[in-house]
């Protein structure tokens, strides 16, 4: 027989550093309105596909500020497909693929991706689109009697990559 476990072993530490710290990347504490009905479940393509992906275990592990469990090399975050699902079905409006995707970019600021996002990554960063365009794409949008892609302004893309400049930096 066990030995019975304390009221403090049950307890759980919300690490508001981490809550902080998510809450300075979305606009604000959004995850605090999260009541957990699991509406964000319903139509998430994810969720339908992966047995370890859940929107609502996301947001109450971001509610307990678990972001050890969050933020780490094998995370789920990276299985979200983005597609605005589960914002549409949330009764409170919380947003959860917005909560999802600080928490990739949480992951990214650890220097925490997945080598196909980090090719998506810098082939976005060298030529400003998220796939590389070869001459069999221009062949197919002249087959369907549409126009090439025109070049990407790629001085405009560095200057949104360009860090934000410090409140009272004059450079």
């Amino acid at each position: 027989m066990s030995a019975p476990r304390s009221k403090q072993q049950d307890a759980v530490r919300v690490n508001f550093d981490f809550r902080r710290e998510l809450a300075e990347k979305i606009e604000g504490n959004l995850a605090s309105f999260c009541y957990q009905c699991g509406a964000c479940v319903g139509d998430c393509p994810a969720a339908t596909y992966s047995e370890e992906f859940n929107p609502r275990e996301i947001m109450l592990k971001v509610l307990y500020g678990l972001g050890d469990e969050l933020l780490t090399t094998d995370s789920v975050m990276w299985q979200c497909v983005n597609c605005y699902n589960c914002h549409e079905r949330c009764p409170q409006e919380v947003k959860p693929v917005e909560v999802i995707i600080s928490l990739k970019n949480m992951l990214a600021d650890r220097d925490i991706v997945p080598t196909p996002v980090d090719r998506i990554i810098k082939t976005f960063e060298q030529t400003g689109r998220t796939t590389q365009v070869s001459p069999a794409v221009n062949r197919q949008r002249e087959r369907f009697g549409l126009p090439p892609l025109p070049a990407v302004p790629m001085d405009e893309v560095q200057k949104l990559l360009e860090p934000a400049q410090k409140e009272g930096d004059q450079t």
